[in-house]
């Protein structure tokens, strides 16, 4: 049966009717007052219709944890101090994570996201404890939601001393994961770690997602590092690299001599706003750095760049809604990218980065949507309006909706 999706709004203003059929977008025609009687239709009443949301760089093993692991200094390594703390205490158990990671996801869902890739920690001490407990919450969404799994692992990754954390990545490998992970700017032997990665990822048939110069120190640039061995290896497998903030640091030429680097190499680089703006910059009391990264010259040289949240409500950040709307917002206020283009670095920038389709209102697009009451995109992302419809597959998958009252007193009146 064809389902309609009748009288949306799409982001150039036209109102039509969007016929769907086994899961993809059949026809998009100018809104009708008559429906095939076969057809399945359902009323937008107007409201904007635009390419689902994603998510390209979450942590929903550590989500919704602020108020138990605190984080005083508010920095990087006052996150790490802390969350090293609270599992050697034994806080978080299998059936913890599994139901953090389901209302995180649960919450994505309802925001207009339908694909989510997120990291999990994979070390000597826990190894592919998180990793399970994740999956598990992920089978809970099946036709829900795509979730894709990084094996986030911890360093050092090389030498004698990183055998046990090379042995846990193993593993995850076993168990299941799509991605390597690893922070290499960490590692005693950044570009051993690299290496490894690219040789594990290759042996698996995966890809590899890294989290790159999570820090403002400008001599530290191992994204051109990456950016090499990925062209001088011949990988042929999907490479993302998040974070990326030195780069932001370099001056115009670097930026942009990297960025045809990470272009030529077809790594995709996600900006994480809401997770570097609260670690970032701490120790800078004068003009303070923004913790983005070069996000104009990446995009002036080709590169593909799609942002996303990182972490919401744990000690690597204490808030975060799980809306890539509030993430669209801070690229613009932070990132001065215009509001079409930031909506299309949480949308169809970061499908395509995660290897999904675009969504583009075309015959044969996959039919996952998200219909808001917002005049316009730059409407929707100033004002994150919950009035939502969330379509997988051309099923509505999730709802909500916002009530606002003004209550006057009688004198009023």
């Amino acid at each position: 049966m064809t389902e309609i999706l009748s009288n949306a709004r799409l982001a150039d203003g036209r109102t039509v009717d969007v016929h769907i059929k086994d899961g993809h977008i059949a026809k998009v025609e100018n809104a009708a007052v008559n429906h095939p009687e076969a057809a399945e239709v359902e009323d937008l009443g107007g409201w904007l219709l635009l390419p689902a949301m994603a998510e390209p760089h979450a942590h929903l093993d550590k989500a919704l944890t602020a108020e138990d692991v605190p984080n005083p200094k508010g920095d990087l390594r006052g996150a790490i101090d802390a969350w090293i703390a609270a599992a050697a205490s034994g806080m978080f158990t299998h059936e913890n994570t599994v139901e953090r990671a389901a209302s995180a996801m649960e919450l994505l869902l309802v925001h207009g996201v339908t694909a989510v890739r997120t990291h999990v920690n994979v070390l000597d001490t826990n190894r592919t404890k998180s990793l399970r407990a994740v999956k598990e919450a992920a089978r809970r969404f099946d036709g829900l939601l795509d979730v894709q799994t990084v094996a986030l692992t911890s360093s050092p990754m090389t030498g004698s001393e990183g055998a046990a954390n090379r042995s846990a990545l193993e593993a995850a490998i076993e168990e299941g994961v799509d991605f390597v992970g690893g922070c290499p700017h960490l590692d005693p032997d950044g570009p051993g770690l690299i290496r490894n990665a690219l040789r594990v990822a290759t042996d698996a048939g995966i890809g590899v997602d890294l989290h790159v110069d999570e820090m403002l120190d400008p001599s530290v640039l191992t994204l051109s590092e990456l950016a090499r061995q990925v062209i001088d290896s011949g990988f042929n497998g999907s490479v993302s690299a998040g974070h990326c903030v030195t780069l932001g640091m370099q001056p115009r030429s670097v930026q942009l001599e990297v960025s045809r680097l990470v272009a030529e190499a077809g790594i995709a680089v996600f900006p994480l706003p809401q997770t570097n703006l609260f670690l970032q910059g701490r120790d800078d009391l004068t003009a303070m750095p923004r913790g983005l990264t070069a996000v104009a010259a990446l995009q002036e040289c080709g590169a593909l760049v799609a942002a996303g949240a990182d972490n919401v409500q744990d000690p690597f950040n204490l808030v975060g809604r799980s809306d890539p709307l509030e993430t669209a917002a801070l690229m613009v206020m932070a990132g001065h990218q215009l509001p079409d283009t930031a909506y299309d670095m949480v949308s169809n920038n970061v499908r395509r980065a995660i290897g999904l389709p675009e969504i583009n209102f075309q015959p044969g697009d996959p039919a996952d949507l998200v219909a808001i009451d917002a005049p316009s995109i730059r409407g929707a992302i100033a004002d994150a309006p919950m009035s939502r419809r969330v379509y997988r597959h051309g099923v509505l998958v999730a709802s909500s909706d916002q009530q606002t009252t003004i209550h006057r007193s009688p004198r009023d009146k």
